[in-house]
């Protein structure tokens, strides 16, 4: 049996990650550490929290005596690290709050990882030991209207939030160089599904078109994204923490570009053929005043992963959508819970005072 260390394993990506693993694999424990901040909830493990080979912990990734803690009880095998703020706006609010999670949580993991794992009387780590560090296409900065995002890019954040990721994967890749450590570092581009907080372009404009508010678009609602449903990406991680080459950066992208003004009309019609609701329209679109410093189109390259590990997305926009519009109406407490309290005061002040352009 091999036992994971899952950091963040509340929120979006780490949550739908335990749910695949718990259904995937029989031979596994999963020690799902997460501090439980806004966007970490346990509403998203509620099948999980009943499995008895996964175990909650609440805690902090930057505390050491925790995480020490942890690797001296459960000998971890392999720690993916999801824990991380990662919501931009907030990164340009807030950035020092980014700084701690993202670097200093990860230089904090890899650090107990390096106690844990290598062997000073052998000088040579334990067989059998990894960690992967979950980051993002946002690391290399903004891409023109051709080419795309390959392994090799190289780093060119633009965001307070991107900017702390690269340098959580800096910090990764050091200790690779330096130590040797057994590592990998997956960059995805952007996710949806189920359980993503609601802060997030699709479930926002899911909420935002049920409740006929208003759908607040950055500047001309032309930037480019490749979307990329969060269920593949978990598929990627596994494969990558099992098979990957140690060392090695795999690009994860989902093969569906589309610009945000499409997303937005896309879950609009589909609201309104689920809905029968003749008031949802494109009339709720509002134009707000850009993001500052916001990249115009982002695309990854995946034939790295493709080639050596075999992994391809498995599912279309146009399929994964629809799942995810249809989870989100058949979630109505889950969104209710999650969106009470600190989330509405945010949303007022990221969105509602924004001076909108008609």
């Amino acid at each position: 049996m091999k036992t994971y260390l899952i950091t963040g394993g509340a929120g979006f990506i780490g949550s739908n990650f335990i749910h695949y693993m718990l259904k995937k694999h029989d031979d596994i424990r999963l020690v799902n550490l997460d501090s439980l901040t806004y966007a970490g909830n346990l509403e998203n493990l509620k099948e999980a929290m009943e499995d008895s080979k996964h175990v909650f912990v609440k805690g902090d990734i930057c505390d050491k005596e925790l995480v020490s803690e942890l690797f001296r009880k459960y000998d971890f095998d392999c720690v993916i690290n999801f824990a991380a703020e990662s919501h931009v706006d907030r990164s340009i609010s807030n950035p020092e709050i980014f700084v701690r999670t993202n670097v200093m949580g990860t230089v904090n993991l890899l650090q107990r990882a390096k106690e844990a794992w290598y062997d000073d009387a052998a000088n040579e780590w334990k067989v059998g030991k990894k960690y992967v560090q979950v980051s993002t296409d946002e690391v290399y900065g903004a891409l023109g209207p051709e080419g795309y995002f390959t392994e090799s890019t190289p780093i060119q954040p633009h965001s307070p939030y991107s900017s702390s990721k690269a340098g959580a994967d800096h910090f990764v890749k050091a200790f690779y160089d330096t130590y040797g450590m057994p590592v990998n570092i997956t960059r995805c581009s952007n996710n949806y599904g189920r359980y993503q907080f609601p802060e997030k372009l699709i479930p926002l404009m899911i909420n935002n078109v049920k409740q006929h508010r208003q759908l607040p678009v950055y500047g001309d609602g032309m930037q480019i994204r490749d979307w990329l449903y969060v269920e593949d990406h978990c598929s990627a991680i596994d494969l990558v923490a099992k098979r990957g080459r140690i060392g090695e950066v795999y690009n994860i992208g989902g093969h569906n570009e589309k610009t945000n003004i499409y997303i937005v009309k896309t879950i609009i019609e589909r609201l309104r053929e689920r809905l029968a609701d003749d008031q949802i329209s494109e009339e709720l679109i509002v134009h707000v005043q850009d993001r500052l410093g916001h990249d115009r189109r982002y695309g990854i390259d995946s034939d790295k992963i493709r080639k050596e590990l075999g992994w391809y997305p498995q599912t279309s926009f146009e399929e994964g959508i629809v799942f995810t519009i249809d989870w989100y109406l058949e979630n109505e407490a889950w969104l209710e819970r999650v969106t009470s309290g600190d989330y509405r005061q945010y949303y007022e002040e990221m969105y509602a005072k924004k001076e909108s352009r008609g």
